[in-house]
């Protein structure tokens, strides 16, 4: 049963750094493309991020500022995320991509959501 669980998420102050954490199971991690994603309450969720075997894309409003990798051995997909901003603010979630082959940084691509972890900046 494929399992993705999210971790990290706090309330902070603009500036701040935080890592998040996905661990995943119930599929083979290290040949799946992974992403980050971010959704604000009434909002569309968006893509931030992904991993495609080493090769990373990234929203422009995160460039820069935000890292994502990933330890195959520990089947952990990470974000690191620095220089925060309330614009930053959202639940986030990592997901699998759909398909082999190609791997946008589009919701439509990824399934098996994981619950989220909620990230605050305050200004």
């Amino acid at each position: 049963q494929v399992q993705l669980v999210e971790s990290g998420g706090a309330s902070v102050q603009t500036g701040s750094s935080l890592i998040l954490s996905c661990a995943a199971s119930g599929f083979t991690f290290s040949s799946t493309c992974m992403g980050w994603f971010r959704q604000v309450s009434g909002k569309a969720r968006e893509g931030i991020a992904i991993d495609h075997f080493g090769h990373t894309t990234y929203a422009e409003s995160v460039k820069g500022r935000f890292t994502i990798s990933r330890d195959n051995a520990k089947k952990t997909l990470y974000l690191q995320m620095s220089s925060l901003n309330p614009e930053d603010t959202g639940m986030y979630y990592c997901a699998r991509a759909r398909y082999d082959g190609e791997c946008p940084l589009e919701t439509s691509f990824f399934m098996s959501w994981g619950q989220g972890t909620q990230v605050t900046v305050s200004s």
